[in-house]
């Protein structure tokens, strides 16, 4: 079956560079982002690990863990960091999973049951598929997935924009419009009645349409 957002992400044990885990135990009362490549040594995954070493900082800031995933072992791993720190200007400072035996590929259905062989032998076309990205919430839940394909590098300031909206979301009754940034209008939920929503908001809210209802970001 595949994962649908609000579903539980699966729990797991794995080695990484940073040591072993087990995955929820690790997410703990964090939010995670578990991005993964199908090989290592691979181009675009290259500048992707670089860019997430670079910008970890802004996860920090919003209590999120990043764990990679690449199909192939942690010696691997090692050195690829290298390259990646040669190339990009920085190495990778968080977790890569390593999964030789495609066991957390199969669990999280980025390739299929069927999937057999040993890491080594199998080329980044044969693994193409383990290119996902998801956003899990403190609670274990699947909040976003994204899918790209091999030959385009993910838009990772996206996932912090989707961070933002979402983390605003688990303490407000609120939307987000499209291509919102922090400090800009959000939408009261269409869950909330105008009467509650007076409550909360008493100087009342936009309506441009009577089903939409823009008041100002309740963290600016």
């Amino acid at each position: 079956m595949s994962l649908h957002i609000n579903d539980v992400a699966p729990d797991f044990e794995a080695e990484t560079t940073e040591g072993p885990i087990r995955f929820h135990d690790w997410i703990g009362d964090c939010w995670a982002v578990l991005f993964s490549h199908p090989k290592d040594f691979t181009p675009v995954c290259s500048t992707e690990l670089g860019y997430m070493a670079r910008i970890k900082p802004e996860f920090d800031r919003r209590n999120t863990k990043i764990i990679g995933l690449s199909v192939d072992a942690l010696e691997d791993h090692g050195r690829w960091a290298s390259d990646i720190a040669k190339s990009q200007g920085a190495a990778p400072n968080y977790p890569i999973i390593g999964d030789p035996k495609l066991t957390v590929s199969k669990l999280y259905n980025m390739l299929p049951a069927s999937a057999s062989g040993d890491a080594g032998n199998r080329t980044a076309a044969d693994n193409q598929t383990v290119r996902n990205l998801f956003v899990i919430g403190p609670d274990k839940k699947v909040k976003l997935i994204l899918i790209y394909p091999m030959t385009t590098g993910r838009n990772f300031d996206e996932v912090l924009r989707v961070l933002d909206s979402l983390q605003l979301l688990a303490k407000h009754k609120v939307a987000t419009p499209v291509n919102w940034r922090p400090g800009e209008d959000v939408i009261i939920a269409g869950s909330v009645s105008d009467e509650e929503a007076r409550k909360v908001y008493p100087e009342g809210w936009k309506t441009p349409l009577p089903y939409l209802r823009l008041v100002p970001d309740p963290r600016a």
